[in-house]
């Protein structure tokens, strides 16, 4: 992990790697002694890379725990190897420290990182660590590996196919009003529980991959939703006179977004379009529906069935309970 020095008096970089980093070394990475790692895809099987960075301010609270942000960092690009329908091999870190760091940040950011290295087996394989020159900053390289020829493509959706989602959507977007100060007038009306559940959401994205395999099996498309769910199907469906009807009623929310929205109504559309969600949008032929809400639940992961992609140039229609239609012209979340 070797690169531009890191501010000085203190604990030169190779020491601070030596003793943050290399105990999360997985093999290839030589204890990050060397410049680089080796990595063998299993026989047969194809590589599948993704990266990710997240920045504070714009990714990230800034006073956010640092044990959090290693572990979104890290399970943000998880949940793209899941969507791909990859298991993790292992990442590659840069960590962009800002000016005012110190060992007792680091010790939580790297505790975080091996509780989420631990917990989806994914090693870590070598990196850079350098001086921000401004917000802190994490980016993450994640390499996956699926089957060869089997990575369930974004765009491969056909007309008919039925839309599912993986888990509940909404709760970071919500989650995130919750984690900044002040917060607002209706979380007065949610329990401790429900409040701390939400910015739980927020702060540690869950990438499903243990469904990956029922994915490979069953979906025809797939990406995680990160941006927001309207602007995320969008994507998935743009170009090739593909669009989308939604039910909204059937989006599944779990209790403590549903208590919010409750409250506050306009929340409905937060939590469509808010992001942060890191579940899996996937579109599955009909005949697969069945067995693919099956598999998820065998591991584990709860699936719903939200739409179905039809024919049309326009952005996909979210259908309220009362037959209305709401569509979302600035749907996801941008970077610029």
């Amino acid at each position: 992990m070797g690169g531009a020095s890191l501010p000085e008096p203190g604990p030169s970089e190779d020491a601070l790697i030596a003793r943050y980093f290399a105990p999360l070394a997985g093999p290839g990475a030589d204890g990050l002694r060397d410049d680089a790692a080796t990595l063998t895809p299993s026989p047969g099987h194809d590589l599948v890379v993704t990266t990710d960075t997240v920045v504070a301010g714009i990714h990230f609270l800034p006073d956010d725990p640092a044990a959090s942000i290693a572990r979104k960092a890290l399970g943000v690009n998880l949940s793209d190897l899941a969507a791909k329908g990859a298991s993790p091999r292992g990442f590659v870190l840069t960590l962009g420290l800002p000016e005012g760091w110190t060992e007792a940040w680091l010790a939580d950011f790297s505790a975080g990182l091996a509780a989420s290295i631990a917990d989806f087996g994914c090693p870590l394989l070598g990196g850079d660590t350098v001086r921000a020159g401004g917000p802190a900053f994490v980016g993450v390289a994640a390499m996956g590996e699926v089957p060869a020829g089997t990575m369930v493509r974004r765009m491969a959706a056909r007309i008919g196919d039925r839309l599912c989602v993986t888990g509940t959507i909404g709760d970071a977007a919500i989650g995130l009003h919750l984690a900044r100060s002040p917060a607002p007038a209706w979380a007065r009306d949610l329990d401790e529980k429900a409040r701390a559940a939400l910015v739980d959401r927020y702060r540690n994205p869950r990438p499903r991959l243990a469904i990956a395999s029922h994915l490979r099996r069953h979906a025809r498309a797939a990406m995680d939703v990160s941006d927001g769910l309207a602007g995320d199907l969008a994507k998935m469906l743009r170009g090739e006179g593909r669009s989308a009807v939604v039910a909204v009623g059937d989006i599944p929310l779990s209790c403590e977004a549903g208590l919010a929205i409750a409250r506050e109504p306009a929340l409905l559309d937060t939590a469509l379009t808010g992001g942060d969600d890191y579940e899996i949008l996937c579109a599955v032929p009909e005949a697969d529906v069945a067995a693919f809400v099956a598999g998820g639940a065998a591991v584990g992961v709860p699936v719903s069935v939200i739409g179905t992609v039809t024919s049309g140039e326009g952005l996909p229609a979210f259908r309220m309970a009362d037959g209305t239609d709401r569509v979302y012209a600035l749907g996801s979340f941008s970077h610029f």
